[in-house]
């Protein structure tokens, strides 16, 4: 496990699965996803399947230490070794925060990132937001100074309207800068 303060950031479990389908299948988390579909047991378990058999991904549950429950979901995900790069998949799932103001998700974020960065010797974490994900652009932005590397026009359907996603990364130079010091 990888421990914080407030939370820990602990392997994946066949048991965990039940509880990560329900909160990916919050209708105001979904819509922020890549994969937009109602999921079932099946879909979880395929999915699960693959990652875990990957040497490319990386995926965690956020466990809070205090009384070791889960809260959420995280991972590095798609590793490409030969650029050291991964996609950051990152929420809080307990009472359908998906980003909270307690602590929870600044905590977990930095445990991931500094994991990445420190552990498995990445140069570019990144991810793909959608532009109406302003809450999570700013979370990342704000807090870890990913930078808006580009963007991708028209590139996700939802609502009745097409949005522009947004490629964020955070380099291991633009760490190294945030965290001199720390």
């Amino acid at each position: 496990m990888i421990k914080g303060e407030i939370i820990g950031l602990r392997a994946l479990e066949l048991e965990d699965l039940v509880l990560l389908k329900d909160w990916r299948n919050i209708a105001s988390f979904r819509r922020n996803f890549r994969e937009h579909r109602e999921l079932n047991m099946a879909n979880q378990n395929a999915w699960f399947d693959r990652t875990m058999a990957s040497s490319n991904d990386y995926m965690f549950i956020i466990q809070r230490l205090s009384d070791n429950s889960p809260v959420g979901a995280a991972g590095l995900l798609y590793i490409n070794w030969i650029i050291r790069s991964a996609d950051f998949s990152f929420y809080i799932g307990l009472d359908e925060l998906y980003i909270d103001n307690d602590g929870l998700a600044l905590e977990s974020a930095r445990l991931l990132i500094d994991y990445g960065f420190k552990n498995l010797n990445l140069n570019k974490i990144w991810m793909e937001l959608y532009e109406f994900d302003t809450k999570k652009i700013d979370f990342f932005t704000n807090n870890f100074a990913f930078k808006k590397d580009a963007f991708l026009r028209e590139n996700c359907f939802e609502d009745g309207k097409y949005w522009n996603s947004y490629i964020i990364s955070l380099t291991n130079n633009d760490y190294q800068k945030l965290n001199q010091g720390r």
